[in-house]
């Protein structure tokens, strides 16, 4: 059966790849809506970020809304040092034609959830929590409706890419991240532990730009504008892919490896603020609340990603 997904996402070069893939892939995944959410950039470009892609790929019937501008208590940080000041520098996509919904991201989640057969519904996250976390408050029903919630998000045994401690998603708005995971629903996270794993080399950015169609090239060219940051900080032979891990582990979660754990989020330590603390060997009695995945297999990984891609126009 496909997996019905209400995304919530601030693109992003690389969540606009995983919401391609997402989209090339129709036979898995029925894309309910697009919740824009205030992260990577503001939300006013979230938004037109989101219609871009749709468009992109040939799919302006699927729903985008807005969400919340900022996180629940703090000021918003963006990553625009690394995205670009759009937030999806790179190709030269059009100013889109068509239009976000006028509900709100929070309602919309409240709504869609409530209305859909208990257990259907799972939460795709590529972005800061904060748009989830404000519905669970205002709508405590609509948890246990949650089939579950996939999200990139976290970081421990490499910790952070946006302080020393904190994964960017969880330090842009750690009280909601802390709020979902308490929630009792069943959640998976594919932390920078493996991300930092599924690196976009010149071979894999090439076979994007082979692929012949408009989504693959495009894709391509916004990986290239956004490693540049990535291959200076980190060194490596290619810059990591975080956002298609969350599709890709529902397409085919043998390509990953994990395990059930509790993960527990610092609010106001010093230092470690946004940090996602993972008890990976079980020291706590804490409630294992998250599956944590710590490896997966590159190889597969860009395999599965140019297959969807490659199935667009």
């Amino acid at each position: 059966m496909k997996r019905k997904l209400i995304v919530l996402t601030d693109p992003g070069q690389d969540q606009a790849a995983a919401i391609l893939m997402m989209l090339g892939a129709p036979d898995a995944f029925e894309v309910l809506g697009l919740v824009a959410t205030a992260g990577n950039i503001d939300l006013r470009h979230t938004v037109a970020n989101c219609l871009k892609l749709l468009e992109l790929a040939g799919r302006p019937d699927i729903p985008v809304v807005a969400g919340c501008p900022r996180p629940m208590t703090r000021d918003l940080v963006t990553a625009v040092h690394v995205h670009g000041p759009t937030g999806l520098d790179g190709p030269d996509l059009p100013e889109p034609s068509i239009q976000a919904s006028p509900v709100h991201g929070v309602d919309f989640i409240i709504e869609t959830l409530r209305r859909a057969q208990p257990h259907t519904v799972t939460i795709c996250s590529l972005s800061p929590l904060t748009n989830l976390a404000m519905a669970l408050v205002k709508a405590p029903d609509i948890a246990p409706r949650i089939h579950e919630i996939v999200a990139m998000a976290g970081a421990y045994f490499e910790v952070g890419n946006i302080t020393p401690s904190a994964e960017f998603n969880v330090y842009v708005d750690p009280e909601a991240a802390r709020i979902v995971l308490d929630a009792g629903i069943p959640t998976t996270l594919l932390p920078l532990d493996v991300t930092h794993k599924m690196l976009s080399t010149r071979t894999r950015l090439e076979a994007m730009r082979a692929l012949g169609n408009r989504c693959g090239p495009a894709t391509a060219e916004m990986l290239e504008f956004s490693e540049s940051f990535d291959l200076q900080k980190y060194g490596w032979e290619g810059a990591p892919l975080h956002g298609p891990c969350v599709p890709t582990f529902m397409l085919d979660q043998t390509i990953f490896g994990g395990r059930q754990v509790n993960v527990s989020v610092e609010l106001a330590g010093t230092l470690t603020q946004g940090m996602t603390v993972a008890d990976w060997w079980g020291i706590t009695d804490r409630p294992k609340n998250a599956f944590w995945i710590r490896d997966g297999d590159p190889y597969r990984y860009y395999a599965l990603l140019l297959d969807c891609l490659g199935r667009l126009p």
